[in-house]
C-alpha cells in the first residue's frame, strides 16, 4: 500500500478540505417567467419543468 512521504502540514490540510465547494450552483433562467433557478428543478416562481407545469402554484400578485 502507498504511504505519504512526508506529513502535511495543519495548514495545507485546511486549506484542502475547505476548497471543496468554489463554484457557484448552476443558476439558469426560467424559459416560462425569465426568473432564476437552479438546473433541472421545478421553478419555484412558476413550477414548469421542461416546458410543462409540475406543480400548481398560486399567484398572489
Amino acid at each position: 500500500m502507498a504511504h505519504p512521504k512526508r506529513k502535511w502540514s495543519k495548514a495545507r490540510t485546511a486549506r484542502h478540505r475547505s476548497a471543496w465547494k468554489l463554484n457557484m450552483p448552476g443558476l439558469v433562467e426560467c424559459p416560462q417567467c425569465h426568473a432564476k433557478m437552479l438546473r433541472r428543478t421545478v421553478c419555484k416562481n412558476c413550477g414548469y419543468l421542461d416546458g410543462r407545469q409540475v406543480i400548481k402554484v398560486d399567484e398572489e400578485i
